[in-house]
Order: structure tokens, then C-alpha cells, then sequence
């Protein structure tokens, strides 16, 4: 297979001045908007074009048929859901088989700058209700793939393990696994029937926040399948807190069960992934992962009243 060349600014600029046609036609690159990649480190496959594009460069075969896939779910999207989606302006290949879009920047920040609101919260809870509302067979015309539910047990048996890790490096009380017994995993299973358009990964860096903490739009569709929505009220615990998106997903008309699932997703995901970093299994910072697994673990307004009759409070409630 031929290797994947790696672009460069010299590449994203010939790319910008052949997209970009009301630019200059002399060799004054002051005339042209600035590139520069997005993420800190050298990561080459998303640009900042300027203040108002963002390029994304599909780094190779695979990850080109998810983009074009990409486009057409976020056309299929866009009308269900209240915050706004990336439009692309310009799409095509910027080597053999490797595809770019030149998406328009949606106003805004990242969740990780900036908190959601009560308001943002409601805007949460229509993204869910939108994300129901696309037609499911449509999307799977499209190509999006149906995943099954995963099994919450399992996951809970895996965030023990991890739980005892992460005690002897003093990060976290397993004790608070406890919480979640195998009945109540086994019960919290997810219902047949139940599959919806999940966006599956409702991240702070995908969630655009605007300074007034109202939600503006969601990146990266990319990841996006037909199944378990539980799974995007976890990414929105771990992006958000878990109060809120318990709120967000019950005004978005989600009962109890897929709530609470969503909810020890989260909190058990968070367990694994922190232990895996720690032992050096999984790339990434360490501090986002600290913070999500503190987001996680906020308490719920059920566990808070559950907290008080503990300490024999009860009659004050």
C-alpha cells in the first residue's frame, strides 16, 4: 500500500489558494489567510484556515470513506437538531484517495473553556431529542454502522479492576464502585428496540460552547452509529458533569433506565481509561482524563437526597 504523504503548510496553502478563489493571484502570501494546524504537537490532519475555515485532511483510505460518510450524515442531521453542524464549503481529495472538506468554523468555544449553562442544558437536551428524530434507516442507507449495546457488567467487572489500580496510585476510592451491584448492571441492560442515531462522542473539545454557556454546534460526526443511546448521555456525563446530563437527557424525555446507564458508563469508563494512561496502555494527558472521572462522579440529584438520609437528615427533606 502506497504511504500516506504527510501534509504540510506548503500543501494546505497550494490547497487554500485553489479553494479559495477570491484570493490574490501574486506571490504575496500576507494576501492569504494563515494555516496552522489545530492541535499543539504536530498534528497534521485539521488546520485553522484563516478565522472562518477549518481544513480536514483524511490521513488515509479509511478514514476517507468515514468522511465522505461524514458529509452526507451531517446533511441528513441538519434539520433535526437545534445547534448548528459544520457546512462544508469545498470537499474533494487532496492526494490519490485521500479526501479534504473545507468546513465553515462554527462561532463559539470549546466545553473545555467554556461551562454549560441551564440554557445549554436545554440545548443539550434537543441535540437528544433531534438525534431520535433522525430516521435511522436513513442513516444505515448511508452507511452507518449499527453497534450493539455493550454490556454494562462486563464493563463493571473491567472498572473494578481498574478501581484497585488506581487506589494504590491514590487516585480514586473503589469503595464507590460499590454503588453499582451486578443486579442493578444486569438491570440497567439496554432495551431492545431502543437503537437511535448516537453521535458517539459528545466530547468537551466537540461540544462548541458560547461564552454565555449556551450550546452553538457539535463537531466531529465522524464516529456517529445506530445504537445504544445511553451512550451519549455517558460522553455528555464526562463532558459536562453528570448532573447535567441527566438533566439534558430527561428533559429530552429519557426515563430512569437509559439515564442511569448512561450515567455508569461514564463513571466506569472513566475508571478504565484513567488506569490504562497511568500505566502507560493508553496515549493521551493525564489531567482531561482526572477531570472527566471527576465529572463523572458528581453526585445526581438522587444520590445527594440518598447522601443526607444517611447522615439522618431525613426529616428535613
Amino acid at each position: 500500500m502506497t504511504q500516506a504523504p504527510t501534509p504540510t503548510a506548503d500543501t494546505v496553502r497550494r490547497l487554500v489558494r485553489s479553494l479559495l478563489k477570491e484570493g490574490p493571484g501574486d506571490a504575496d502570501d500576507t494576501a492569504w489567510p494563515d494555516v496552522r494546524p489545530v492541535a499543539a504537537g504536530g498534528g497534521h490532519a485539521t488546520w485553522w484556515v484563516g478565522t472562518r475555515h477549518v481544513l480536514r485532511l483524511a490521513p488515509g483510505h479509511e478514514a476517507a470513506v468515514r468522511q465522505r460518510r461524514e458529509l452526507r450524515l451531517r446533511d441528513l442531521v441538519r434539520p433535526h437538531v437545534p445547534v448548528a453542524v459544520p457546512v462544508s464549503v469545498a470537499h474533494g481529495e487532496w492526494a490519490p484517495g485521500m479526501t479534504y472538506t473545507l468546513d465553515t468554523k462554527v462561532p463559539g468555544g470549546s466545553g473545555e473553556r467554556h461551562a454549560v449553562s441551564a440554557l445549554g442544558e436545554a440545548d443539550l437536551a434537543e441535540l437528544l431529542t433531534g438525534l431520535r428524530a433522525v430516521p435511522v434507516r436513513q442513516a444505515e442507507a448511508l452507511g452507518v454502522e449499527r453497534v450493539a449495546p455493550r454490556s454494562l457488567e462486563a464493563l463493571r467487572r473491567a472498572a473494578e479492576r481498574a478501581a484497585r489500580r488506581l487506589a494504590e496510585a491514590d487516585e480514586f476510592d473503589p469503595a464507590r464502585l460499590a454503588q453499582l451491584t451486578p443486579p442493578a448492571a444486569v438491570q440497567l441492560a439496554a432495551q431492545p428496540g431502543s437503537a437511535v442515531l448516537v453521535h458517539h462522542g459528545l466530547t468537551d473539545e466537540h461540544l462548541v460552547v458560547g461564552a454565555d454557556g449556551r450550546v452553538r454546534g457539535v463537531l466531529g460526526w465522524a464516529d456517529a452509529v445506530v445504537g445504544d443511546p445511553a451512550e451519549d448521555i455517558a460522553g455528555l456525563a464526562l463532558a459536562v458533569g453528570a448532573p447535567a446530563a441527566v438533566r439534558a437527557a430527561t428533559l429530552a424525555g429519557y426515563g430512569a433506565r437509559p439515564c442511569l446507564r448512561g450515567l455508569w458508563l461514564a463513571r466506569c469508563d472513566s475508571v478504565v481509561r484513567l488506569a490504562d494512561a497511568l500505566a502507560g496502555r493508553a496515549a493521551g494527558p493525564l489531567p482531561p482524563l482526572r477531570t472527566r472521572l471527576r465529572r463523572a462522579w458528581e453526585a445526581i440529584l438522587l444520590e445527594r437526597v440518598t447522601e443526607l438520609r444517611e447522615d439522618g437528615e431525613d426529616d428535613a427533606l
